[in-house]
């Protein structure tokens, strides 16, 4: 009997750890913040993470795109994101911690869009704001 109940607890483990699995941000160089502006090409609005892939030019003028994880859908919402806050052909400036290994994409802090809405929290507050903004007391 203690046999099956052991068995069947590591089965029941084995099979809930993927559920509570979670990858590590430990790509991207948090030391670093960095600004592109480019076009929408795709915007993700599913769990666990938000994406958003951008068409930007290089320095010889070739479109390459670029991808960027946000947060999850709860955290992005909080942030000012919706489901409709870009479409693709948008145009877009983002604030984002660049990948470690070069490639190009990274993790998206902020954004300010066409009509001028800054959405999500900055790396990098003095970048963003002309002076911080105040603290809700």
């Amino acid at each position: 009997m203690n046999v099956k109940i052991l068995a069947l607890s590591g089965i029941f483990v084995s099979l809930a750890a993927p559920s509570l699995a979670h990858h590590s941000f430990a790509m991207f160089d948090r030391e670093k913040v960095a600004n592109m502006s480019g076009m929408v090409k795709e915007y993700e609005w599913t769990n666990p993470h938000v994406w958003i892939h951008l068409t930007a030019a290089d320095a010889q003028g070739t479109p390459r795109e670029w991808s960027f994880e946000m947060q999850s859908v709860q955290q992005d919402a909080a942030a000012g994101w919706r489901p409709d806050s870009v479409k693709p052909g948008d145009k877009v400036s983002i604030e984002y911690h660049p990948l470690k290994d070069g490639s190009r994409g990274g993790q998206l802090m902020s954004a300010v869009l066409a009509n001028g809405q800054h959405l999500g929290p900055p790396a990098a507050p003095a970048r963003v704001f002309a002076r911080p903004p105040a603290r809700a007391e």
